[in-house]
């Protein structure tokens, strides 16, 4: 790695492997394209490594104004690919800034990896006031009423494992933000050779769960039947594909179909079979046409790919 400024201002040698060097390794195992950040001292390693070891490619940064906006693009990402980016946030203020936005994604059951940092957990290694101020004993407690995981890892292959595992957890099935804290001590830490670090083929998202060929017919046969059908799309893919599928699916049996504004556009809302008007609540003429129904058939999105079930 090249760039990287010892303690006594001079320029580092190419050769020398710094701990936030297999941290920024992690984010390109998972083809992460971006990661989206208001530069902060607190992961100045790892923004380094990310421009110097990595090219600043796969990931590539966005510099954002504020965290909120960092949080948001990769929320909004998320919401087009069905795959996470991640947000790099300051330590403390930084993560205070992003914990509006982080609760909008926990509430979208969309993927995302927030990653956050500390000052130096040893003491000793902290600077003078700023590094005390900007070091917390567990910065994850301010969001983890709305993440799915965070973990705070205390060495560089804790990390670089922390990592795989929040791209695996937040992808599977219900997805979620997660956040890592890293200790600046760590990312800056110099390594003497090149460590190990575990397979990142262990670490995929959990297969989405699939009906029996059974239940399957079982349910064909109750939908064929069915005088008064509806649907309600959840959280489907946005692929043309499977728009178009859904859109043959509600007229070959003749159902009603009903949306709602909060989750992405599922079905066209001027088609015929669109029964009612899309808003935040179902309507009245909505839930008299569910409370007619005889069968109701339920669409949502597999975890991460654009495929509906």
């Amino acid at each position: 790695m090249s760039g990287r400024m010892n303690s006594d201002g001079e320029k580092s040698s190419k050769s020398r492997i710094w701990g936030s060097d297999i941290i920024a390794d992690a984010l390109r195992e998972q083809d992460i394209p971006y990661v989206c950040l208001v530069p902060g001292a607190s992961f100045r390693g790892l923004q380094d490594s990310i421009v110097n070891h990595l090219g600043n490619e796969t990931p590539k940064i966005l510099v954002c104004l504020h965290e909120e906006h960092s949080v948001s693009i990769a929320h909004g990402w998320a919401q087009v690919t069905n795959e996470p980016l991640a947000a790099i946030v300051h330590t403390n203020v930084g993560l205070m800034h992003a914990t509006m936005t982080i609760f909008n994604v926990w509430c979208d059951r969309m993927p995302a990896i927030i990653i956050g940092a500390t000052g130096p957990a040893d003491a000793e290694k902290r600077r003078p006031w700023i590094e005390w101020i900007h070091t917390s004993i567990d910065q994850g407690a301010l969001v983890r009423d709305y993440t799915k995981w965070d973990d705070q890892p205390a060495s560089v292959p804790a990390a670089f494992e922390s990592l795989l595992r929040a791209y695996q957890l937040s992808l599977t099935a219900p997805c979620g933000p997660v956040y890592i804290c890293l200790d600046a001590a760590i990312q800056d830490c110099e390594l003497e050779n090149q460590i190990a670090v575990p397979d990142p083929a262990r670490f995929q998202p959990a297969a989405a769960q699939e009906a029996s060929p059974e239940v399957l017919r079982q349910a064909a046969k109750l939908l064929l039947e069915a005088k008064k059908p509806v649907i309600l799309p959840g959280r489907v893919s946005r692929s043309r594909e499977k728009w178009d599928l859904r859109i043959r699916l509600a007229e070959f049996l003749g159902a009603s179909v009903l949306t709602e504004l909060k989750v992405g556009a599922a079905f066209p809302t001027g088609h015929p079979l669109h029964g009612a008007g899309s808003g935040f609540f179902f309507s009245k003429k909505a839930i008299e046409l569910i409370g007619s129904a005889d069968r109701m058939l339920y669409t949502a999105k597999k975890n991460g790919k654009n495929s509906d079930h």
